[in-house]
């Protein structure tokens, strides 16, 4: 099955985009594997075509050569603190790391920020003083507390 998106994120593992991939589908609703292509079965060479929720992403098992950075992540927009618990627990429970801010690499590299849909609003707010509020209640979180950030940009105490 090929790509029908003009432009796809691909992602590059050592030897285990297939498990890595299988995480990830089970972790965001509406996801799954579309194809997997091997090209050198000897070397374990193939690429992963997968969906999450819509959006296309490739994944290669590609050898060493490159490691997954900060440079890349995923943004995942949760629409309530329960959801932001979930995808940050699944994914620390399955060999994570947490990271400051909302931030959170999985065991393969991949870093994701999770956080609450109503963030990016809060954060083009006009009004300055709200959305530094925001910002420096966000600044002092590892895994983002949506009750919190909402306290923050009301002006009012959590």
């Amino acid at each position: 099955m090929a790509s029908s998106q003009k432009v796809t994120t691909h992602l590059w593992f050592d030897d285990n985009a297939e498990e890595a991939v299988t995480f990830y589908t089970a972790l965001i609703p509406n996801s799954k594997i579309d194809s997997i292509m091997h090209f050198d079965r000897a070397k374990n060479l193939y690429g992963i075509l997968f969906t999450l929720d819509g959006q296309q992403y490739r994944a290669l098992n590609a050898g060493p050569t490159f490691k997954l950075t900060e440079a890349v992540s995923l943004w995942v927009r949760c629409e309530d603190q329960k959801e932001i618990d979930r995808v940050w627990n699944t994914i620390l429970k399955n060999g994570g790391r947490e990271q400051a801010c909302g931030w959170v690499k999985d065991k393969w590299g991949l870093s994701w920020q999770v956080v609450p849909a109503a963030l990016e609003d809060m954060l083009n707010d006009p009004d300055e003083a709200r959305r530094n509020r925001v910002l420096q209640a966000v600044w002092g979180m590892i895994k983002l507390d949506l009750p919190t950030i909402e306290a923050a940009y009301r002006g009012a105490a959590a």
